[in-house]
This record gives C-alpha cells, sequence and structure tokens, in this order.
C-alpha cells in the first residue's frame, strides 16, 4: 500500500506514480491527520510511505500519525522522500520508527523535487520547477522498479553535517522557528477560505472573513503556495517570492 502525506503536491504526485508503477491501492494520511482518526490498515505488499523533507526528516505530524496507527499484514517498509536537495540522516530515524512499530526498514528513497519552503528559500519560476520534475521522474522510475522487485536499498552516505541537520536543527526548527505569528493576509485577501480548507491541522479559521492561525503549524506552505489570491504572506521573508504547488499526475 502507498501511504502518504502531501502539502503542495509533490510527494502526491510522486505517489500517485508509485501506485500506477506497482498497481498498488494509495491512501492520502493528511485526510485521516485533518480528521484526527488513527490509521487501522492492512496489505499484504510493502508498506509505501511518501512525504516531504522537513528539516531533514519526514513530517512531526506524519510520524505521529504513523506511530499512532496499526500497519498490518506486510513487516516491509519502503520511506519515498520529496526533497529540495538532500534529506540529512533521516533514514537513522526511519529506521528507529520502523522498530518501534515492528516493521523491517528497507531503506529510503529520495526524490529531488521543486522547493515549496518560501519562508527560507527561493521557490522555483514555472518553467524550473517543470524542468526539475522532468528530472525527477526518472528517479520516480527506479524507485518504483526498486520497490517492486522488493530490493532492500542500500543506505545512503551519511557525514557529521546530515546527523546535525536531522538532529540539532531538525529539534531547533521545530522549537524556535515553526511559528505561525508571522503568518498575515493582505488586501488581496477575498474570504475565500481556500486556507483554511487546504491546512492538515485545521489550524486556520476565518474571523471576519480574514484568516487566523492558531498554534499548531508544520510549516507545510499549503495556506501560502494555494492561496488562488496569492494573498498570504509570511512576514517580510515571502514577499515576491513565486508560490509553488505541483502540477496534477497524469501518468
Amino acid at each position: 500500500m502507498i501511504v502518504y502525506f502531501s502539502a503542495t503536491g509533490n510527494s502526491r504526485y510522486c505517489a500517485q506514480l508509485l501506485s500506477d508503477r506497482l498497481g498498488d491501492s494509495l491512501l492520502n494520511a493528511g485526510a485521516q491527520i485533518r480528521q484526527g482518526v488513527a490509521a487501522d490498515l492492512q496489505s499484504e505488499t510493502p508498506w509505501v510511505f511518501v512525504s516531504p523533507t522537513y528539516a531533514w526528516w519526514i513530517p512531526r505530524i506524519f510520524a505521529q500519525w504513523i506511530r499512532r496507527g496499526s500497519f498490518q499484514g506486510s513487516k516491509d517498509a519502503y520511506f519515498v522522500m520529496t526533497c529540495g536537495g538532500e534529506t540529512g540522516d533521516a533514514q537513522k530515524y526511519l529506521a528507529d520508527l520502523c522498530a518501534e512499530k515492528g516493521l523491517t526498514y528497507r531503506g529510503l528513497l529520495p526524490i529531488v523535487m521543486p522547493d515549496n519552503y518560501l519562508v527560507m528559500f527561493e521557490t522555483p519560476t514555472d518553467a524550473a520547477a517543470r524542468e526539475i520534475l522532468s528530472a525527477a521522474r526518472p528517479q520516480m522510475e527506479e524507485a518504483a522498479r526498486r520497490i517492486k522487485s522488493r530490493e532492500t536499498v542500500e543506505p545512503l552516505p551519511v557525514k557529521l553535517l546530515d546527523k546535525v541537520k536531522s538532529g540539532m536543527v531538525n529539534e531547533g526548527m521545530y522549537r524556535y522557528f515553526i511559528k505561525t505569528k508571522p503568518f498575515r493576509a493582505t488586501d488581496r485577501c477575498i474570504s475565500c477560505g481556500k486556507c483554511r480548507e487546504v491546512c492538515p491541522l485545521n489550524n486556520i479559521s476565518l474571523v471576519n472573513g480574514r484568516p487566523q492561525w492558531g498554534q499548531t503549524c508544520t510549516h507545510c506552505m499549503a495556506c501560502i503556495c494555494l492561496c488562488p489570491q496569492e494573498a498570504i504572506e509570511y512576514g517580510k521573508g515571502t514577499r515576491g517570492k513565486a508560490r509553488y504547488h505541483c502540477p496534477p499526475y497524469e501518468g
């Protein structure tokens, strides 16, 4: 079974391709996270967990959902992480997560996709995003081939800096940086409620027609990148930056 979490579409695209190539079922974990539903799943094919990379690991809300859930049948688990360029030492923590759940960790397959984290980085233009997505397709095809053949993926090379990124930097990001106070809606806001609709944590409410952010945010960038009016900013850091969301998967 292909189980994915996606905010702006990269991981959804990858999961849909894998589902297509493997002929396997597909589950959107984001919908269950939003509803507060714990996973109770059965699969005779390997578990394939697909997600973005947040601070050099899988999103904590996705990891928490996996921890709370029940995954019966197959014991094999692959992880496919879409990323802007690297996944640090995520594999160590994924192996630990599998051990905790009684699953057999079969490896991590990174897929380089367009970066959406405009809070810190430049996002690609439409043309650049298309080029990155085109280059990612062979990586996805290779991931599908390796999963289909039930290969154990060899560990990725890890340097000291990778360990720091997935360890101390990840901790510091969540503790000190991932905040909601800088979010605001500009005068372009038309009170459509799209931001509230796409938030995976039900963290946005409309007050007098304008979005208000609560405290449970994972910086997925869905609200900024999927706003049809580009009316949401995060402090001064997102001004003038392109909004990115992945195009639909078309086979």
